[in-house]
C-alpha cells in the first residue's frame, strides 16, 4: 500500500516538474509572467528533480543559470543518499 502511495507521489511530483518547466520555457519565449526559481526549486526538491533536469536539458531551460545546473543535481544526489539511507535502515 506504502509503495502504491509513493509510486503516485513520485509519477505526479515528476509529471508536474516536466509541466512546470515546459511552461516557464514558453512563458520566457512569449514575455509572460514566469514561474518563480523558487517554486520550480521547491518542485525539484519535493521529488521532481530527475524529471526537472531532463526535462531542462531536453529543451535548453534554465541551463545557463548556476542555481539549476548545480542545484538541480545536487538535490538528485541527496535524494539518493536520504533513499540509500533508508533501504539500508530496513
Amino acid at each position: 500500500m506504502l509503495f502504491k502511495v509513493l509510486l503516485i507521489y513520485f509519477v505526479f511530483i515528476n509529471v508536474t516538474a516536466i509541466i512546470i518547466t515546459i511552461a516557464d520555457k514558453l512563458k520566457a519565449i512569449y514575455n509572460k509572467w514566469r514561474i518563480s526559481e523558487k517554486a520550480l526549486i521547491v518542485v525539484s526538491a519535493l521529488g521532481g528533480s530527475i524529471a526537472m533536469l531532463i526535462t531542462m536539458l531536453l529543451i535548453r531551460h534554465k541551463t545557463k543559470k548556476p542555481l539549476f545546473m548545480i542545484g538541480v543535481p545536487l538535490i538528485i544526489v541527496l535524494q539518493t543518499v536520504v533513499v540509500v539511507c533508508v533501504m539500508v535502515s530496513i
